[in-house]
């Protein structure tokens, strides 16, 4: 199993707001911290804004923090958002499958299996979850965020 970037910028971005809840995360904060692309970010704030995981504060000062609290966000509910249907294999969709083989299958349906019991895994966690360790969270990423003089 393998999940997109942006499945992991989203979640990097929800977990950096949840352990700098309450106050307002910047797209740059997200982007300094995990080095990554600005407008990536920008990108995967506006829709998991659009989803209710995310409030959006625009202008000078402006950011984002949760919208809801860290224990209602599933994780395996954002992987839905930002992958959309998880077709492991191409027999998993019915418009491009190429297979004769559909319906009779032991591979595909072991394949099926298997992401469902991934799914169920992500859908047994939470932000507030992969966010308990918060103070070696916010430890680590102190010098990402405030570098020594002379090094930024």
């Amino acid at each position: 199993m393998k999940l997109t970037s942006y499945t992991n910028y989203a979640m990097r971005s929800l977990q950096l707001a949840a352990i700098k809840a309450p106050d307002l995360v910047r797209v740059d904060d997200v982007a300094k911290i995990h080095n990554l692309s600005r407008p990536h970010i920008m990108k995967i704030v506006h829709e998991l804004g659009k989803a209710g995981y995310l409030e959006t504060v625009r202008g000078r000062g402006g950011g984002f923090r949760l919208a809801r609290d860290p224990a209602d966000i599933i994780v395996g509910d954002v992987v839905r958002i930002t992958e959309g249907p998880l077709d492991v294999v191409e027999c998993f969709n019915p418009e491009k499958n190429t297979c004769p083989l559909i319906g009779i299958c032991i591979l595909s349906r072991k394949m099926q299996e298997a992401t469902a019991a991934f799914m169920a895994v992500l859908d047994d966690l939470t932000i507030a979850d992969i966010t308990a360790n918060r103070g070696q969270l916010l430890d680590r990423i102190a010098p990402l965020e405030f570098p020594p003089m002379g090094k930024a």
